[in-house]
C-alpha cells in the first residue's frame, strides 16, 4: 500500500444540512449532492488541496455499504485538522464556523508546542482542530 489518502468520508445524519454547513458556511467547493438516483447513493464531494477530497455520506448508507451497524457517535475517535498560516486565521475560521452553526468545543488558545489552536464540531459532531503551528505552516 502506498502512503496516500485520496478521500475522507464523514458519515452524516442530515446530508443537505451538512452540505450547507461545509459549502455555504465554510466555503468549501462542491457540485452538491450527487448519486440520488441510486439507493443509498446520495453523497457530496468537496475538493480540497493536494488532490484530497472530502465526502459527506449519510451514516445509514455508509453502514449498509460497509456491512456494519450504525453505532453511537463519538467525537473523540477521529479528528480532522486545518492548519493556517497565522494566529489571526485561527480566530477568523472559528468565527466562520460559529456563524455557520458549528459548535466551539475549545476556544482559541496558546498550545504547548508554541502554536495557537481551537477545536470545533460540525453539525454531526465531527471534531475539527484549527491550528497555527509555526513548525507546520501550509504552503499557501
Amino acid at each position: 500500500m502506498k502512503p496516500r489518502i485520496t478521500l475522507l468520508t464523514l458519515g452524516v445524519d442530515d446530508l443537505p444540512g451538512a452540505v450547507a454547513f461545509y459549502r455555504d458556511g465554510l466555503g468549501l467547493p462542491t457540485q452538491g449532492i450527487v448519486g440520488e438516483q441510486f439507493e443509498n447513493g446520495a453523497v457530496a464531494f468537496f475538493d480540497l488541496e493536494g488532490g484530497l477530497r472530502l465526502a459527506l455520506w449519510p451514516r445509514k448508507s455508509l453502514a449498509i455499504d460497509s456491512g456494519l451497524s450504525t453505532g453511537p457517535r463519538s467525537a473523540t475517535e477521529f479528528c480532522l485538522a486545518h492548519n493556517v498560516r497565522t494566529r489571526a486565521e485561527v480566530d477568523a475560521v472559528v468565527a466562520q464556523v460559529q456563524a455557520a452553526g458549528g459548535v466551539l468545543v475549545k476556544a482559541p488558545h496558546d498550545t504547548f508546542y508554541g502554536g495557537y489552536a481551537a477545536y470545533f464540531q460540525d453539525l454531526d459532531g465531527h471534531l475539527w482542530e484549527v491550528a497555527w503551528n509555526p513548525e507546520m505552516l501550509p504552503a499557501d
